[in-house]
């Protein structure tokens, strides 16, 4: 599949109209679940999770009622978008299933810029930005069984073709960036790709140095916010866990 390819000087010549999502991903049609509305993928994905689906089942749909970021936070899931979730079922212990969310992150951060030639950052944990603005959003679930993984659900919001509404000026879409619509099949498909390579050498990735090669720099105020509360402080590092390093006052 022929990759396209930008500087941000540039303006590329798109097909309007995308061919539906079952048919364009040919080589995972069988674990491709298309809906064209839902609550949110993630809860189309816990159902077939709970059902047995196998690893690297995708739910996928054109817009979400009920779409959520981290912290129960409401995600505009307007049509346009590209809303999906993924579903593992990794050999992995439950404390090293957070690379796997590094990972994703880092797998479209380099489609994002192999393919658009955009310069990307991803702020600690999952989202992606472009020129400070929020780009894409990511979440993740874990079910556990006694002390090993049943699955990990991980759920992603990229503003595609769609306009972020004003109300939002911190976020953008690849439609603004670029200067017109992208075919959101094959990017899909391109970072399903990615991602599968990645999960296959996991155990001989150094995820975090990967990370850190993408993410915002570090030494910058901010306030992080928990479940726990807000923490006002200085960005230090992350651990080897993937944990933040905040120096507080």
């Amino acid at each position: 599949m022929e990759n396209l390819k930008a500087t941000r000087s540039c303006r590329l010549q798109f097909s309007p109209v995308d061919p539906p999502f079952p048919w364009m991903l040919q080589n995972r049609k069988d674990t491709i679940h298309y809906f064209s509305e839902t609550t949110s993928t993630m809860d189309e994905a816990r159902r077939l999770a709970r059902a047995g689906c196998p690893s690297f089942s995708v739910v996928v749909a054109e817009t979400q009622t009920s779409g959520r970021g981290r912290l129960k936070r409401f995600w505009h899931s307007r049509a346009g978008g590209l809303y999906f979730t993924i579903i593992l079922r990794p050999d992995l212990p439950p404390s090293d299933c957070y690379k796997l969310n590094f990972l994703a992150s880092v797998s479209l951060a380099r489609i994002l810029e192999r393919r658009f030639g955009l310069e990307t950052r991803i702020k600690w944990p999952n989202d992606i930005l472009v020129d400070g603005r929020k780009l894409v959003g990511m979440l993740s679930e874990i079910s556990t069984l006694s002390n090993r993984v049943d699955y990990v659900a991980i759920g992603i919001g990229i503003n595609v073709n769609n306009t972020p509404p004003r109300t939002i000026p911190e976020a953008t879409s690849l439609k603004v960036l670029l200067g017109g619509p992208v075919p959101r099949p094959s990017l899909l498909a391109d970072f399903l790709d990615e991602f599968e390579t990645g999960v296959n050498v996991l155990d001989e990735t150094d995820i975090i140095s990967e990370w850190k090669h993408h993410s915002i720099p570090f030494n910058r105020q901010v306030t992080v916010v928990t479940t726990q509360g807000e923490f006002k402080g200085i960005t230090e590092d992350i651990d080897s866990d993937g944990a933040l390093i905040l120096r507080l006052a």
